[in-house]
């Protein structure tokens, strides 16, 4: 726990300087092009190398020492940060410039997190892996809560022109951080378990393996097929909070870093509270009733409100279950599946769960300001028939989205627990260990 400790602190320092820098690209992006599909094109080109390389990522981490890549990963997933900085302190940033750098970026980060998860595995006992998974989640929300807060004070003393310029140095001091402090830590490699020994071979046939060990278990294929629906959802808010903001209040930035802030804090609560509790006993069940409350609170919530006073507390409730989400969903992963596979599991895993998010933010843009948008101008087609649901104006179109998705979201959770391969998974599954122990006393009665 100590050495996980360490690695968390330089993590969290790297994430808080990493959403620092978003947040303030987001603005610059913003002013400059006043579209919500030019902000949902960054968002896409800065996630999809992630879902192509995942696999070949993971079958990576699985063959080499994990610290290693990891320290590599977030040294090349930062250097984009320098180029950009560069470029807007010599007035040649432009829009396509941050399409460019964001996939350079995301293909490194697709190393980050199989070598990661798989690193905690062997770092922490089974039993304190929802209590570690708490802490992971404290750390990113920590960075929600703190970025736009600092940032925006950042901007606001030295102007905003400066003020990124100051936000994007800040990003760069703290990877550089993250990277010492793996320095100071050991990460023991996974021991040879008979998932390994049948998934090896060539760089190609252990990427594939990794979706072969998932399709064989209904149960992890099952949960990962929900996760790749809720997603799809999710994709809309993580993409749209920004721009529906700004254009309800006319762009007003405090109202905006507020409202990011209250979703940091729902999530640092929320994290809290799992690392103090270690999430439900059936983890399933923080699974999937997270997933019906996050959509019911954080989506549809949110685009019923018009002000502060209601996207304030919806972006606070509905973050708060994200991370007993994804927290329970990842201590099922790392209990049930062999350590020395996980790199392949957990990149295959990802692949499947998140291919749904750039097809959602590519066309969460156009949907916003093509379709809905135009439709809920006053007079037009859906405005008599959302109004008074919605309202009307500019703004209004993404609030609509936001309600039919977080209706959809909370559809998903409901089926999800119906359907008992996913509501049984961990009776389903055995435990790594078992699973292993099962094996050789099979071996033993043959022989």
């Amino acid at each position: 726990m100590l050495g996980f400790t360490i690695v968390w602190i330089g993590q969290t320092l790297s994430l808080l300087g990493t959403s620092m820098t978003g947040f303030a690209l987001m603005i610059w992006a913003w002013q400059i092009t006043q579209q919500a599909t030019a902000m949902s094109l960054i968002a896409f080109f800065s996630f999809f190398p992630i879902i192509l390389a995942s696999p070949i990522a993971g079958a990576i981490v699985d063959r080499y020492d994990r610290k290693k890549i990891m320290m590599l990963a977030d040294l090349a997933a930062g250097l984009p940060t320098v180029a950009v900085l560069l470029l807007y302190t010599t007035g040649s940033l432009q829009i396509w410039h941050l399409f460019i750098t964001g996939m350079v970026s995301a293909t490194f980060q697709s190393f980050h997190f199989p070598a990661y998860s798989a690193a905690v595995t062997m770092m922490v006992r089974k039993e304190h892996l929802g209590r570690a998974n708490g802490m992971l989640a404290t750390a990113q929300f920590v960075a929600l809560i703190f970025s736009p807060a600092i940032a925006a004070i950042i901007m606001s003393f030295a102007g905003v022109a400066s003020g990124i310029s100051i936000v994007m140095m800040i990003d760069i001091i703290t990877f550089i951080t993250a990277i010492s402090m793996l320095f100071f830590v050991h990460i023991p490699r996974p021991p040879v378990t008979e998932a390994g020994r049948k998934g090896t071979g060539n760089i190609w046939k252990e990427a594939a393996y990794g979706f072969r060990y998932i399709y064989e278990r209904p149960s992890l294929l099952g949960l990962q097929l929900t996760f790749f629906s809720i997603n799809l959802v999710g994709a809309l808010g993580n993409t749209l909070t920004g721009p529906l903001v700004l254009a309800r209040t006319n762009e007003n930035q405090n109202v905006l870093g507020t409202v990011m802030s209250a979703l940091g804090i729902g999530g640092l609560i929320g994290s809290i509270v799992l690392t103090i509790w270690g999430g439900p006993k059936r983890k399933v069940h923080g699974v999937v009733f997270g997933m019906t409350a996050l959509s019911f609170f954080g989506i549809l919530l949110f685009g019923l409100g018009k002000d502060l006073l209601i996207w304030a507390p919806s972006t606070f409730l509905g973050s708060f279950f994200l991370p007993i989400i994804n927290g329970s969903n990842q201590a099922i992963w790392q209990t049930k599946v062999a350590p020395d596979v996980q790199g392949r599991v957990f990149a295959a895993r990802l692949l499947i769960a998140q291919t749904s998010v750039p097809l959602g933010m590519l066309i969460t843009g156009p949907l916003a300001d093509w379709i809905f948008e135009p439709s809920m101008k006053i007079n037009g087609n859906l405005s008599n028939l959302f109004g008074w649901l919605v309202g009307t104006g500019k703004g209004a179109g993404m609030s609509l989205m936001f309600v039919m998705t977080g209706v959809i979201g909370v559809i998903i959770g409901l089926i999800a627990y119906g359907i008992p391969t996913i509501r049984n998974a961990e009776d389903i599954l055995p435990d790594y260990g078992q699973e292993t122990d099962t094996v050789l006393e099979m071996n033993e009665r043959t022989s």
